[in-house]
């Protein structure tokens, strides 16, 4: 039920997109990575995403595409990634994000034509999250509905900053 919520939260962040601006308080830039916090008390969310610095295959008609990691204060929820390729995932079918010789596997999920993917072994939260603090670039791999294997390199540069923005401006 949680997951459904804050899946459903989230993609309607990322689908409107270029209302980010209207709805969400800039926290600030880091590099390639941008931080945000939208509603208040219970509603409360801080979010730091990036876009890709490289998509293949080139020229693919794609929506928003997004690496996420969110604080949910009221949910308890801290350092929840997700990755949000632009086009509903093939169905059940395995997300991977690389990062240097770590690979963590997600679970996708549509809602409508937006796809989401979700880490599949939240014990695996904090391993990710130091990945991604050391790392250079993260790699998402997946397949769409209509079967294309897509590849997101993701720039860490400035994750580390982001990530301490949003917990201190979520109390986390």
């Amino acid at each position: 039920m949680i997951r459904t919520l804050v899946l459903g939260s989230l993609i309607a962040l990322c689908a409107a997109s270029p209302a980010l601006a209207d709805s969400a308080t800039l926290l600030g830039v880091f590099k390639n990575w941008t931080a945000y916090q939208t509603g208040s008390g219970s509603s409360l969310t801080c979010y730091a995403m990036s876009q890709p610095r490289a998509m293949q295959p080139r020229g693919a008609k794609r929506g928003p595409i997004y690496l996420m990691v969110s604080d949910w204060p009221s949910r308890r929820i801290k350092s929840e990634p997700q990755i949000v390729p632009g086009y509903g995932y093939k169905p059940g079918g395995v997300v991977t994000l690389g990062i240097g010789g770590d690979r963590f596997n997600f679970f996708s999920r549509n809602e409508g034509t937006v796809g989401s993917a979700w880490l599949q072994n939240l014990n695996d939260t904090k391993a990710l999250m130091d990945a991604m603090s050391s790392g250079v670039s993260a790699v998402a791999i997946g397949t769409s509905q209509r079967g294309t294997r897509t590849v997101d390199t993701y720039s860490l540069a400035g994750f580390i900053d982001a990530t301490a923005k949003i917990h201190s401006a979520c109390n986390m």
